[in-house]
């Protein structure tokens, strides 16, 4: 009986040691793939939550910088690498959103993702030079749709985020522009700014400077509910027909598909713990990112909208690009 006892027993320890052997995570260092050049918006807001999880994960978040094909390359080898939990993806909207709207991508942001939380939003600015007529943007809306095809809008490029961004408001506002594409959004704002194209929706950041020297004049924000970084300028979604525009470029945290729940649960929550922080929601602030955290399944919600969005803004203004 003492025997039979043992046997029966054995299959039970023998099923208890696996669980009991599995090791905490993390127990070694994590790399985190930022697909941008250091000092870059994304690079900026992923080291400083990365900093963060470092210290409360115990282990290092090692940041590498795999930039490339606006941003594609460094996204498809965070893809392509495995669902251990030892590599995470500095996401943003543009590689992830806008990217396989307007071009052929190497990933597929469907299949090939676990997303784990943004932790920032990037606000457009509507501006427009010191002596444009209209003071506000509902002045600016009556006036551009009174005049159909007549005023320019610069983007920093053809199917870039601003680009896509202010085709959806256009779409929304019912507006017909024509667009001026240059090769970044210095050149494209410069441009605003001296009187040859007659306005822009190009980021906060890049605004933010034009602005504050009098060069250009903000009439709204992308953001739904506005921004405490410019908590002067209305959102545009107050306008008629334009209650669903929130355009707001997001910057987050991802994982190569298939990532273990437990996992998923663990960088989850200690996402949303380090932006509970007014340390790390005020460096947000000053890189110019409006800090609002969504936790995994919201940052799904999110993407998948937004993606909705930003594809219909596509075939209405028909971009796409060539090759």
């Amino acid at each position: 009986m003492i025997r039979r006892r043992g046997l029966l027993a054995a299959p039970l320890l023998t099923a208890a040691v696996p669980a009991l052997a599995q090791p905490a995570y993390p127990q070694r260092p994590i790399r985190l793939v930022i697909p941008w050049p250091p000092g870059q918006a994304t690079d900026l807001a992923a080291r400083i939550v990365a900093q963060r999880l470092s210290e409360t994960m115990g282990q290092p978040l090692v940041a590498e910088n795999r930039a490339g094909a606006g941003g594609m390359i460094g996204t498809d080898l965070a893809a392509k690498s495995a669902p251990d939990g030892y590599t995470l993806l500095a996401g943003s909207t543009g590689p992830i959103v806008t990217a396989p709207l307007v071009q052929r991508t190497p990933y597929d942001t469907t299949k090939d993702f676990t997303y784990l939380g943004i932790t920032g939003l990037s606000a457009y600015l509507l501006v427009v030079p010191p002596n444009f007529p209209a003071r506000t943007a509902g002045e600016f809306v009556a006036l551009v749709r009174a005049n159909p095809g007549k005023y320019s809008f610069s983007s920093s490029g053809t199917g870039a985020t601003a680009h896509v961004v202010a085709a959806w408001f256009h779409a929304l506002a019912g507006l017909d522009v024509v667009h001026v594409p240059f090769a970044g959004s210095g050149p494209a704002l410069t441009a605003v700014a001296g009187g040859h194209v007659d306005f822009s929706v190009e980021t906060l950041a890049a605004t933010g400077p034009l602005i504050r020297s009098g060069q250009l004049r903000a009439l709204g924000i992308s953001l739904k509910n506005g921004s405490v970084l410019a908590p002067e300028v209305p959102p545009l979604a107050r306008l008629p027909g334009c209650q669903d525009f929130d355009g707001g470029a997001w910057i987050g945290l991802m994982a190569p598909a298939n990532l273990p729940r437990p996992l998923l649960d663990r960088l989850d929550a200690e996402i949303g713990r380090a932006m509970q922080q007014p340390e790390i929601r005020d460096r947000m602030a000053a890189a110019g990112l409006e800090p609002q955290h969504h936790g995994a399944d919201a940052m799904l919600d999110y993407v998948t909208r937004q993606s909705a969005a930003f594809g219909d803004a596509i075939r209405r203004a028909n971009i796409r690009i060539e090759g």
